[in-house]
C-alpha cells in the first residue's frame, strides 16, 4: 500500500518537468510557423512613377521649367544576386537600387523560403558558401540588419541606411537570429 502512495509523488514532478520542456521547446523553436506563411508584394523602386513635368505657361514661349523628378536620373540597379538555400530551402533574387534621391533600397523579388521564429534580412561582407559550412559565416564580420524579414514569400523592399558602405557589403542573408543560422543567402555582383 505504500507503493500506491508514493507513485503520484512521482509522476506529478515528471509531467511538471516534461510540460516545462514543451513548453521552452515551443518559445524557442515556434514550430506553428512551418505552417504559416507571410506573402508581401511591395511595389519594386525600379517602376515608381516619377511626376510629370509642368505644362507650359499659355501664351508663353518660354519652356516649361521641369520639376526635380524630371531632371534627375531614374532609379538604378547597382549589385544583383540569387538566393541559395543553406538550413531552409531558399529561392529569389536580391537587387541593391540607388532610387533617383540618391537614398539605396535592398529588394527581395520571388522571395520562398521557410518561416521561422526572429528573421532578419542582413547585408553582409561575408563571402556566400553552399552547404552547411555557409550557415554560420554572416555573423563573423561586417554586417546591416536591415530589420525583421517581412515575409518569407513575395517582393519586399528594405531602405539601407545613409551613409552605408556598400563597397564592403557583398551578400544577402536571410539570418535566424534565435539560432544564428543562415536560412538562405545571396552573393551579390556589380552590375
Amino acid at each position: 500500500m505504500m507503493r500506491n502512495l508514493r507513485r503520484p509523488v512521482v509522476l506529478v514532478p515528471l509531467v511538471l518537468v516534461v510540460a516545462g520542456v514543451i513548453g521552452v521547446g515551443m518559445y524557442l523553436f515556434q514550430p506553428w510557423k512551418l505552417f504559416v506563411d507571410t506573402t508581401v508584394n511591395e511595389a519594386s523602386p525600379l517602376t515608381a512613377s516619377s511626376a510629370p513635368s509642368a505644362p507650359p505657361v499659355a501664351g508663353s514661349s518660354a519652356p516649361a521649367t521641369p520639376t526635380p523628378s524630371s531632371t534627375a536620373a531614374g532609379p538604378v540597379v547597382l549589385a544583383t544576386g540569387t538566393f541559395i538555400s543553406h538550413e531552409h530551402d531558399t529561392a529569389g533574387t536580391a537587387q541593391v537600387i540607388r532610387k533617383a534621391n540618391g537614398e539605396h533600397v535592398l529588394r527581395i523579388e520571388q522571395l520562398d523560403t521557410s518561416n521561422g521564429p526572429d528573421l532578419h534580412v542582413w547585408i553582409t561582407d561575408a563571402p556566400v558558401i553552399e552547404g552547411t559550412d555557409g550557415w554560420f559565416v554572416f555573423d563573423d564580420g561586417d554586417y546591416l540588419d536591415l530589420g525583421e524579414l517581412k515575409g518569407n514569400k513575395g517582393n519586399q523592399n528594405y531602405a539601407i541606411p545613409a551613409g552605408a558602405d556598400l563597397s564592403d557589403l557583398t551578400s544577402v542573408s536571410i539570418w535566424c537570429e534565435r539560432f544564428s543560422v543562415s536560412f538562405g543567402a545571396a552573393e551579390l555582383a556589380n552590375r
